[in-house]
């Protein structure tokens, strides 16, 4: 089965091959069926944006579709951040460096540091049918950088999650995707895809 990943944030597409390797799959990107990646994300929430992002790709491809919409939420900056995560600050053409500093700068003022990640994830299959998975990881903000990070995932490597004693990006691939909040949402996503996959074997 072919399935588009419906972004090119690198990182992104790092976690969902990792999460959905083992599963008979041809995982397809928007680069690399040259569809145009512009989706004016104007959701009020997580779900809709992902929705909004994996209904766009779908109609571009006609493939069975996976977008995400994730972001986080910092209870020192209500209603900052979420949903307009990487339009925030910086800003959406800053570069991860000149939004991390950004963002690290500000939390220098805030003496509470609790957060939390929130992913939803929009599955289309092949008959237009729209599935959601969410996940969520609540966590701190470190005060400084404290690992290296993937491309396009900056805040992984100062949010050190509830209960473990390093940054999302200093675990492996496999203890982040088992803790994280996209690596939760994706494996619901896995476990969906595999009895469909399943149900359509026994149907052939």
């Amino acid at each position: 089965m072919k399935l588009l990943l419906g972004t090119n944030n690198k990182g992104k597409i790092i976690e969902m091959t990792e999460v959905l390797s083992g599963l008979p799959l041809t995982l397809l990107t928007p680069g690399e069926l040259k569809l145009n990646a512009d989706v004016d994300e104007t959701g009020q929430t997580f779900q809709e944006n992902s929705l909004i992002k994996a209904r766009h790709f779908f109609q571009a491809s006609q493939l069975p579709t996976l977008a995400d919409d994730s972001g986080i939420v910092v209870d020192a900056l209500k209603n900052e951040l979420g949903v307009s995560t990487r339009r925030w600050g910086a800003g959406l053409t800053a570069t991860d460096e000149e939004w991390i500093s950004f963002f690290l700068e500000r939390m220098k003022k805030e003496k509470n540091k609790k957060a939390r990640f929130v992913c939803c994830l929009s599955f289309i299959d092949e008959l237009g049918s729209e599935h959601v998975f969410n996940g969520t990881c609540d966590g701190v903000i470190t005060e400084a950088l404290e690992a290296t990070y993937l491309p396009g995932l900056p805040i992984s490597a100062c949010f050190k999650p509830d209960g473990f004693s390093c940054v999302y990006s200093a675990m492996s691939i496999e203890q982040k995707n088992s803790t994280s909040h996209r690596g939760r949402a994706m494996k619901k996503m896995k476990e969906f895809l595999k009895k469909t996959l399943e149900r359509e074997h026994a149907e052939h």
